[in-house]
């Protein structure tokens, strides 16, 4: 208690200075984890959190007696495994190709173009992908024109997972891009005229000096990523998709089926059990996966 005491008297000013954030994410990250009580309980609002009638685990044998677990659950780590890979791999393909620009001015606006997406609200993205995708829309008459038959586009659900890949990578490559550029700034100059000297090219250099040297970056932004493999974007997938019944068996993800059960069931109980399963599930893997990456490099983890 007393190291504790001196600790906060002799760093009160770097505290009072973290107070805020501290503030912040107890309001609105660990007080609402009390909320995880209703998928405990069959909740009633006029009864509130604790009136309601406690039921133990009967919203889980409701969700795990059905089939549309095992669905959601696919759905959602296949559809982040494919926005993790491609959409880094993008990234760190972006990022090697604008570091060799040398023209400064074309380089600031090659990086101002492929980060502008990140800018864009998933609800305009919704209506630009509706243009192109639409039976009369864009990528139809392309179609149309090179003789080829169109496609129904939102009737196709096999297609989707592709799609949502490109527009996933359309919209961060170049967020994440600026991560990897930053990092490889701050590799020293001197390896770089050493390989120089010794007659590398600049293809050997960005094999054997660049990529080596972003490995933390790259495992610590995969763990990122797969601390919410367990959680769809759910503005992405539902602005893009909607409630489109024929697309769910390849779109529809844990955060989209809690919605409906909430939207449509008003089940908030229900709901609370799904979210409950995948906040479970993401914590799992974070552990799992941090533990794997301490092997692999030590200074890269999360903790």
């Amino acid at each position: 208690m007393f190291g504790i005491v001196k600790e906060l008297k002799g760093n009160r000013y770097l505290y009072l200075l973290g107070l805020p954030g501290m503030i912040f994410m107890a309001i609105f990250a660990y007080i609402p984890l009390l909320g995880h009580l209703l998928a405990f309980k069959d909740y009633k609002f006029r009864d509130g959190i604790w009136g309601s009638r406690w039921v133990g685990f009967k919203h889980f044998e409701f969700f795990f007696g059905g089939h549309d677990w095992k669905l959601v659950t696919f759905n959602t780590i296949y559809l982040n495994l494919l926005f993790i890979v491609f959409g880094l791999g993008f990234a760190l393909l972006a990022a090697l190709l604008l570091n060799e620009i040398r023209s400064s001015l074309f380089k600031s606006t090659a990086q101002s173009l492929i980060f502008l997406p990140y800018f864009i609200s998933w609800l305009v993205v919704s209506f630009m992908a509706y243009s192109l995708l639409n039976s009369d829309g864009i990528l139809n008459r392309i179609l149309i024109a090179s003789k080829l038959d169109p496609v129904n586009w939102y009737q196709t659900p096999g297609v989707w997972p592709l799609l949502l890949t490109l527009i996933h990578i359309w919209k961060f490559s170049g967020y994440y891009s600026i991560i990897f550029l930053a990092a490889i700034t701050s590799i020293s100059s001197e390896i770089y005229e050493s390989a120089k000297i010794d007659g590398a090219s600049r293809l050997q250099q960005m094999i054997y000096i660049t990529l080596p040297q972003l490995r933390s970056v790259v495992i610590v932004l995969t763990l990122l990523g797969i601390g919410r493999i367990f959680y769809g974007d759910f503005g992405m997938i539902y602005g893009i998709v909607g409630d489109n019944g024929m697309l769910y068996s390849t779109t529809d993800v844990i955060d989209t089926y809690s919605y409906r059960a909430l939207r449509q069931l008003g089940d908030f109980s229900m709901s609370s059990a799904v979210v409950l399963y995948q906040s479970f599930l993401g914590l799992c893997a974070i552990a799992v996966f941090n533990w794997v990456a301490k092997k692999v490099d030590p200074d890269a983890t999360l903790y």
